[in-house]
C-alpha cells in the first residue's frame, strides 16, 4: 500500500521525537551532569576511643589517634584554661567584620603562638593570603569585637574568669552581653550539650568532611581542640554526629562545630621553632595546601 502524505508527517514527526530523546539522553551525560555530589550522611557509632594524652607545653596535652569504624584520623589538645603560664589568642583586622585571609600555620608563626585552630566560616574560599574575608559570626579578639554575632549560629566564648563555655550567638548581640568575655570565636552550630549530642546535630547531621571542633569540660575549666582529616584515602570525614560522640570520648562535656573541609587546620610550634599543620589540611582538593582562613583561635605560652 502506497503511503499517504499524512502517514508520512507522522512519520516524520516520530523520527524527530526520537532524535530529541537521544540528544536530552546525551545531555544528562555532560561534564557537569558528571561532578561528584556530595554522598547522604552515614553515620556510625564509632569505635571507642582512648585517647593517650601526652604532655605537649605546660597546661596542654596533646594526642592523635586513629579509628577503624568509620576510617578517621584525627588530632586533639587539652588545655588547661587555669593555667597562668597560657593566654589566647584571636586574630584581627582594621575594620569590623573584615580580616586578611591567613593560614593556620602563619597565624601561628605570626601570633607567636604555641597552638592554633581554625574557627568561623567565611567568604570568599581561597588559598591567598592576604585576601580580605568576611567573618561569619562573631569574634572578639582581646575584649575587642572584631565581628558582630549571626544568630542562628554558636560560640565558643572564653570569659575574663578563666572558664569558657558553648554559647548561641544569638546571647551576644547587646554590650552588657560582651562585657566579661575576653576571646570569641563563633562556629556553626553546637553538637554536643550536657554530654549527648544535641538533637538539632541528629536531625541536620550534615556529610562526611574535615572537620574542625572545639570541647569544653563539664567544669568549664578545660578547652578539647580536634581537627579530623577528611577527603582522603586514609581519613574519610566525620558527620557532625560523630563529632559530638568524639568530642565526649576526649572528655568534653560540651561541643561545638567550626568551619571545616578544605579550611581544616590544627598547627603546633615543635621545640626547635618549626610550625606545621599535624593534620593533612586540603584546599582544592590538594594534600597538603592550606587554605587561607579568616579567624583563628590560638594559644601563646607567657613569658
Amino acid at each position: 500500500m502506497r503511503k499517504t502524505g499524512h502517514g508520512k508527517t507522522l512519520n516524520s514527526f516520530f523520527l524527530l521525537f526520537l532524535l530529541l530523546s537521544v540528544l536530552l539522553s546525551c545531555a544528562s551525560l555532560s561534564p557537569l551532569a558528571d561532578q561528584p555530589r556530595t554522598p547522604p550522611a552515614r553515620t556510625v557509632t564509632p569505635d571507642v576511643l582512648l585517647p593517650a594524652w601526652k604532655p605537649f607545653a605546660p597546661g596542654i596535652d596533646y594526642f592523635e589517634g586513629r579509628i577503624g569504624k568509620p576510617r578517621l584520623e584525627l588530632w586533639a589538645l587539652r588545655v588547661d584554661l587555669g593555667n597562668p603560664d597560657l593566654e589566647f589568642v584571636v586574630n584581627s583586622g582594621e575594620m569590623v567584620g573584615v580580616i586578611p585571609g591567613t593560614t593556620i600555620t602563619g597565624f601561628v608563626r605570626d601570633y607567636d603562638c604555641i597552638a592554633g585552630i581554625n574557627t568561623n566560616p567565611f567568604d570568599p574560599v581561597s588559598a591567598n593570603v592576604g585576601e580580605e574575608r568576611t567573618i561569619v559570626g562573631i569574634s572578639i579578639a582581646a575584649g575587642v569585637l572584631n565581628a558582630p554575632a549571626v544568630p542562628g549560629y554558636d560560640a565558643l566564648v572564653l570569659y575574663t574568669n578563666g572558664k569558657a563555655a558553648i554559647v548561641s550567638q544569638a546571647a551576644l548581640t547587646t554590650p552588657d552581653e560582651l562585657m566579661d568575655i575576653r576571646n570569641a570565636v563563633g562556629g556553626f552550630s553546637e553538637v554536643l550539650r550536657e554530654g549527648a549530642v544535641t538533637e538539632q546535630t541528629l536531625a541536620r547531621n550534615g556529610p562526611r568532611h574535615p572537620r574542625s571542633a572545639a570541647g569544653i569540660s563539664a567544669d568549664g575549666k578545660t578547652l578539647y581542640l580536634l581537627a579530623i582529616d577528611g577527603r582522603r584515602p586514609g581519613s574519610a570525614g566525620a558527620t557532625e554526629e560523630e563529632i559530638g560522640i568524639i568530642l565526649k570520648q576526649l572528655g568534653a562535656d560540651d561541643g561545638l562545630n567550626f568551619d571545616g573541609g578544605g579550611s581544616t587546620a590544627l598547627a603546633l610550634r615543635y621545640p626547635d621553632g618549626t610550625v606545621r599543620a599535624v593534620n593533612t589540611p586540603i584546599h582544592g582538593m590538594i594534600p597538603g595546601k592550606e587554605r587561607a582562613v579568616a579567624t583563628c583561635l590560638g594559644i601563646r605560652v607567657v613569658e
